[in-house]
């Protein structure tokens, strides 16, 4: 009896870390999106940068566009964090972009490394209840 309870422990541990790993794995899966949305940025600047003017689709809301001109391509309004904004030439737009892209990798670095280190432990608790439930069995069999 002693056993079932340390499997049972031992599986309710595992389900833990199983949901950690799965909220690691959403932040990861943000990050990344986060970081796609820095490099798409970084596109749009390279592409529209010089230009006197450019056609572009702007958005209106609920998911529609319209379609309109953009006259001054040489100031960018770059979001900071934490609700702040500054205007920038395309080279300072880029330097704070590439800052972002820079904090945005080091997150990920360590979310990969916490995912690493969660999947050892599942790993490690898996092959104990796996021993302890082969044992459980084996019990049996010599019982019967």
């Amino acid at each position: 009896m002693e056993d079932q309870q340390r499997l049972n422990n031992l599986l309710n541990e595992i389900n833990v870390y199983r949901q950690q790993a799965e909220l690691i794995q959403q932040q990861i899966e943000l990050i990344q999106a986060s970081i796609a949305e820095v490099d798409a940025l970084s596109a749009t600047i390279d592409d529209i940068e010089g230009k006197e003017s450019i056609e572009a689709f702007v958005p209106v809301g609920a998911g529609s566009f319209i379609k309109g001109e953009l006259k001054s391509t040489d100031e960018i309004i770059v979001s900071i964090g934490a609700g702040l904004a500054v205007k920038k030439d395309a080279d300072g737009a880029r330097k704070i972009i590439a800052g972002q892209k820079e904090d945005l990798k080091d997150s990920l670095d360590k979310m990969l490394a916490n995912l690493q280190q969660v999947s050892d432990i599942v790993g490690s608790l898996q092959a104990q209840a796996e021993q302890i439930a082969a044992a459980a069995q084996g019990n049996m069999t010599q019982m019967g």
